[in-house]
């Protein structure tokens, strides 16, 4: 379902898909070659969700611009956002791949080429920087 929000309609690049079972509202913009899949959820309701070229938001997986006043949420291009993984995040660079029910919480800001491990918890207010890989629960 795609719907509006405060005045603020998603918007989709043609060539993007969007399973008809995601939900995703707001101030969204998805960009050329991405995918949203079945139970994913994209809110762009607090702040703005910017999704890049050829990401891959999974089956179950959440998307939301954060606590009110914490900014946007910008996630770069040939991305992988894994089943169940729950994103609070300001960024996420290029060719990132975010494990299965990974969480990323408010502020952090993810480099490109960086893998974070299935699972992992990476907290608030975290920067990681290019080509890290992440594991683990503080």
């Amino acid at each position: 379902m795609i719907r509006s929000f405060n005045g603020k309609t998603p918007k989709i690049h043609p060539s993007a898909f969007v399973s008809e079972a995601a939900y995703v509202v707001g101030d969204v913009e998805i960009g050329e070659g991405s995918s949203i899949w079945p139970g994913a959820v994209v809110r762009g309701d607090t702040g703005k969700v910017v999704i890049g070229r050829n990401t891959a938001v999974e089956d179950g997986a959440i998307i939301h611009s954060g606590i009110p006043g914490s900014g946007d949420t910008f996630i770069g291009d040939c991305c992988n956002i894994a089943h169940a993984a729950v994103i609070h995040c300001r960024k996420i660079g290029n060719n990132v791949m975010i494990g299965i029910n990974a969480t990323v919480l408010h502020n952090v800001e993810i480099g490109d080429f960086c893998i974070i491990a299935a699972g992992c918890l990476v907290g608030q207010d975290m920067k990681v920087p290019d080509k890290s890989y992440v594991v683990g629960i503080p």
